[in-house]
């Protein structure tokens, strides 16, 4: 382990992070706001703390392995989280304290879009799209940004890939260089954002809200610059070409890239997971609209449609924008929906959840074992489409649903024990843990509420949620720092 090279990385990421502070200073000059001392006072604050990382490491420019790749990703989402926060407590409003202004910051990050902020139409424009921003960095990863911009600084970078990925796709390549593939998957997703956002403003929105949405749809972050969320805007037009940009956001950005390179949609119609994430959210909205319709929620069959196909898409790809009160809807509607979100999206997109490949995986082994009791002695393999599935893998998934069970368990039993009833502590862990956001009962409306500790695990939820258990979890192992 070369602490060194990892306190010279962390120290260029920190520095290259307070650029990020940039831009709010420019929209509040345009708005002719007073915010922007804020994040001038941060841009400094980041930046100095950077250069004190990196100066004194400046020279160690030893391999960075994969442990150290491991360490870097989580270290760096922990410290990114804090010093996103600082322009928070800088700023007259809103009036945050140390704990709303990490949760804040660490939500916007690992794209969860629970917030502690109410009365969002009266802050000042560059909080508003500061927070946007953090979704939107976070949606694809800094890590993987940083991938793509560390090699120009003499540091490699499939190490930081890895670790930063660690799903059952983890090792697959589009280009033959790391760097190349960071590059791409980033282009894409720039393309996409200018596209969402480009919809959003030809539909009705200001430039403001159309850039500010188009960050937080791709990201499917759900951060919003209006206490209504889209519900705001009251427009059916907008709703749909934001169904539509997350659902392309809940797909594998890899699949994307393939598909844009071929010219061709035969990659997704090919693709086991695109399949089973299409199949999946048909289906639920069906069972949904059927629901709805059934028990005369809403006047209109429009509204019908229109509500709960947006919600579905919304929740069920842990984007969490809101149109309506999805926590009101009658019957087992409410509780659908969050379980949905424990699938979330595609391996390699910008979703939270579990990921459909996980459960796509874990159904297809319950189908051969269910074949095995007929022959037991047949050697069935797990395939995902004409290809078997290393055991390895099979394992690590898992090992992935245990672990993310205990997990959930232990963060219920404590947010329990802190004071919250039964289906709000469920709901928050849920909406932490798989990155969605919104949740039921007492966290329905946000986590402004809720007693700081409570916070602070919803937080490590959402580290947890955002990278995937393993990364963070093999720190706490003897083995990692054994030499």
């Amino acid at each position: 382990m070369s602490f060194r090279v990892v306190q010279r990385i962390l120290g260029l990421l920190l520095t290259l992070f307070s650029a990020t502070m940039l831009p709010p200073i420019a929209v509040s000059i345009v708005f002719q706001e007073d915010s922007w001392l804020a994040f001038v006072l941060a841009f400094f604050v980041v930046l100095g703390a950077g250069l004190m990382f990196w100066w004194p490491a400046r020279n160690s420019k030893r391999e960075l392995r994969l442990r150290d790749g491991f360490l870097v990703v989580a270290c760096f989402w922990v410290v990114l989280g804090l010093f996103g926060a600082v322009p928070l407590l800088f700023a007259e409003r809103p009036s945050l304290s140390f704990t709303d202004a990490v949760f804040e910051s660490m939500s916007g990050l690992t794209t969860t879009g629970a917030t502690v902020l109410t009365r969002l139409d009266e802050l000042p424009k560059a909080i508003l799209y500061y927070r946007q921003q953090l979704q939107w960095f976070g949606g694809m990863g800094i890590i993987v940004l940083a991938v793509a911009v560390l090699p120009m600084l003499g540091v490699g970078g499939m190490q930081l890939y890895r670790a930063e990925t660690p799903g059952p796709v983890k090792d697959a390549k589009l280009t033959p260089r790391i760097t190349e593939t960071a590059k791409a998957l980033w282009y894409i997703y720039l393309a996409i954002t200018v596209a969402c956002g480009f919809a959003y403003w030809l539909a009705g929105m200001t430039v403001f809200d159309a850039i500010c949405h188009s960050f937080s749809t791709v990201a499917i972050g759900g951060f919003s610059t209006h206490d209504a969320s889209m519900g705001h805007f009251q427009s059916p037009l907008i709703e749909m070409i934001a169904v539509l940009f997350m659902f392309i956001s809940g797909v594998n950005f890899a699949l994307h890239f393939m598909s844009w390179r071929a010219r061709s949609v035969k990659n997704y119609l090919l693709d086991s997971e695109f399949k089973a994430y299409a199949g999946g959210m048909a289906g639920l909205t069906l069972v949904v609209l059927i629901y709805l319709y059934g028990t005369g929620y809403y006047v209109s069959l429009s509204d019908t449609l229109t509500k709960g196909l947006f919600q579905v898409v919304s929740i069920a790809t842990t984007t969490g924008f809101t149109t309506d009160n999805f926590s009101a809807w009658p019957g087992a509607l409410p509780v659908l929906l969050l379980f949905s979100s424990f699938v979330g999206g595609c391996a390699g997109s910008t979703a939270g959840g579990m990921k459909v490949i996980r459960w796509l995986m874990v159904y297809k082994q319950g189908v051969r074992e269910v074949r095995r009791l007929i022959h037991p002695s047949a050697a069935i393999p797990v395939k995902l489409g004409p290809k078997a599935v290393h055991y390895q893998v099979v394992d690590a998934v898992w090992g992935f649903f245990s672990l993310y069970i205990v997990l959930f368990g232990v963060m219920l039993v404590i947010l329990m024990a802190l004071g919250l009833d039964q289906v709000s502590a469920f709901a928050a862990v849920a909406a932490s843990m798989n990155n969605l956001g919104p949740g039921l009962g007492e966290v329905a409306s946000g986590f402004g509420t809720v007693v700081d500790p409570a916070k602070w695990l919803a937080v490590v939820a959402m580290l947890l949620g955002r990278l995937e258990i393993f990364t963070l979890l093999v720190l706490i192992t003897p083995t990692f720092w054994r030499r």
